[in-house]
């Protein structure tokens, strides 16, 4: 009996390796379009006055390139801690909608696993592994979801986001602003291409549409800094209306 219980031990632990090598391949292509953006940010990150153990903090501790891209667009020195929380809270608030997306997924774990997991679940991991699941929509959501090939895609994308925007931040005295060299772009590239890959219909991108165009004017017509705020709000609204509509019964 006791034989039995160690073999089948033993073979949950050789599964869940081979599920965690997977996400961690999984992720190859997200992470070579991410390295240019976390060095973009670090360099960024160094120019507004961080000091390499402040980088690793701020991007460790909120891991979540968009709202850390859009605080050092409006960082000042001293910074304006209130407005700083504010515009990180407008932008993280899409988490919201992504964690309840997982609640089928993770209801069944204890909080000791369910808790780190939502810690670090960022757009690009929550994508690839809602997508993963997907495939095996015919089975019960617990079942479909592989928990180790999440985490194998959240340790590849966490441990180069810290390690490259600290890289950033050390190199910013050294070539001056990167940004220049269009590294830049290659953070709305992996946007484009996991939302176009989780997506089915133009309509379940109207809340992405709504948020970016809005961004836009506000970007061509307010002060500086106000698309941040407005283009998070106007998305965040959409995907409560969209989702209020598919909800509501039919009369």
């Amino acid at each position: 009996m006791l034989t039995l219980r160690n073999t089948q031990q033993h073979a949950q632990e050789t599964s869940e390796a081979i599920e965690f090598k997977r996400g961690f391949k999984a992720s190859i292509p997200v992470l070579i379009g991410l390295i240019p953006c976390a060095l973009v940010l670090g360099n960024q990150a160094s120019h507004k006055g961080l000091s390499l153990l402040e980088i690793p903090l701020l991007t460790g501790l909120n891991f979540a390139g968009g709202s850390e891209f859009a605080i050092l667009e409006v960082w000042t020195s001293p910074p304006q801690i209130l407005l700083l929380m504010f515009i990180t809270l407008l932008v993280n608030s899409r988490h919201l909608l992504m964690g309840a997306n997982l609640v089928p997924y993770l209801k069944h774990l204890p909080n000791k696993k369910a808790l780190p997991a939502l810690f670090f679940m960022c757009d690009e991991v929550w994508a690839l592994s809602v997508a993963d699941a997907n495939k095996r929509n015919y089975l019960p959501p617990k079942d479909a979801f592989s928990l180790p090939f999440y985490v194998g895609i959240s340790f590849a994308l966490y441990v180069m986001w810290v390690v490259f925007t600290t890289l950033g931040g050390a190199i910013g005295s050294t070539l001056g602003d990167i940004s220049k060299w269009g590294f830049d772009m290659a953070f709305p590239a992996i946007f484009l291409v996991l939302l176009r890959s989780m997506l089915p219909s133009v309509k379940a991108a109207l809340p992405w549409v709504v948020s970016l165009g809005t961004a836009i004017l506000a970007y061509l017509y307010l002060p500086s800094g106000w698309h941040v705020p407005v283009g998070a709000i106007c998305g965040v609204v959409t995907a409560m209306l969209t989702i209020q509509e598919k909800t509501e019964p039919n009369t």
